[in-house]
């Protein structure tokens, strides 16, 4: 199976349409694989916080969710695509990651399996691991926040 330019051109403007950073296609004539150059783990930090009079009638938990969320050093580790959410490399391993682990940039922290390629997910900054968002072998959506660190 040949590709033509014009295929070629066409996927390249869906993948970027769909903001996809990488596509990997393998038959037994062709082998395809295409990045374009975005990190393949985004890093979303929360919001600045708002010094603003907090209503008179606060729920307690929600209320410390709030104050995490605002806090400039916590961070989140969020889903690039879709996909299914491994904390471990293999089944026998040991996870890559607890509550309480230190974490350096560019370590990996869980895989998510996406039409059946395993994509690592790495931190972008060093900190600690304060919360795993999500449940081993459960499914995620693109932006899900995965992981919840403290920078430092």
């Amino acid at each position: 199976m040949q590709i033509s330019l014009e295929q070629l051109k066409s996927l390249l403007e869906t993948l970027e349409k769909g903001d996809v950073s990488e596509f990997e296609y393998e038959d037994e004539q062709l082998k395809l694989r295409l990045s374009l150059g975005k990190k393949a783990a985004a890093l979303v930090q929360a919001a600045p916080p708002v010094f603003a009079a907090a209503p008179a009638s606060t729920g307690g938990s929600g209320s410390a969710k709030a104050t995490d969320d605002a806090d400039p050093n916590v961070v989140f580790v969020t889903s690039p695509f879709v996909g299914t959410f491994y904390r471990a490399p293999g089944p026998d391993s040991a996870n890559f990651c607890e509550v309480g682990t230190q974490v350096k940039q560019g370590q990996a922290l869980c895989i998510i399996e996406a039409m059946k390629l395993m994509n690592e997910i790495e931190s972008d900054s060093a900190g600690t691991v304060l919360d795993i968002l999500v449940e081993n072998g459960k499914s995620v959506e693109f932006g899900q926040k995965l992981f919840k660190l403290k920078k430092g």
